[in-house]
């Protein structure tokens, strides 16, 4: 088989298994019921996946001699803006920005 046809049968079938496992739990959520404190802990999973997600980026290449970390003080500033403004376009952009120029303007990686 030719391996690129091959690679695409394979994304195809990772999304395809992705997308079931996914709708298997939202067809589970009409037919179940589930206790308050549940439901309630259920809000809290997309905020605690975002910072697994974002903590260890921000302190990629972190060192305790050289504070001056890019990437973490592009997400100080995203955490104000977001603390500011509740606006999640503004606050991805706003930490970019803040990246980019720390990064390009000051030549740091």
């Amino acid at each position: 088989m030719d391996e690129t046809l091959n690679l695409w049968l394979t994304i195809i079938g990772a999304g395809l298994v992705t997308y079931a496992i996914r709708l298997s739990f939202i067809l589970a959520m009409e037919r179940l019921t589930m206790p308050d404190w549940f439901r309630s802990a259920l809000r809290f999973a997309p905020p605690a996946v975002l910072a697994a997600i974002v903590v260890p980026a921000l302190f990629a290449g972190f060192s305790p001699s050289a504070p001056a970390n890019p990437r973490l003080l592009a997400g100080a500033c995203a955490i104000l803006v977001a603390w500011r403004t509740r606006n999640v376009l503004l606050t991805v952009l706003a930490g970019m920005l803040v990246f980019l120029l720390l990064q390009r303007g000051l030549g740091w990686l």
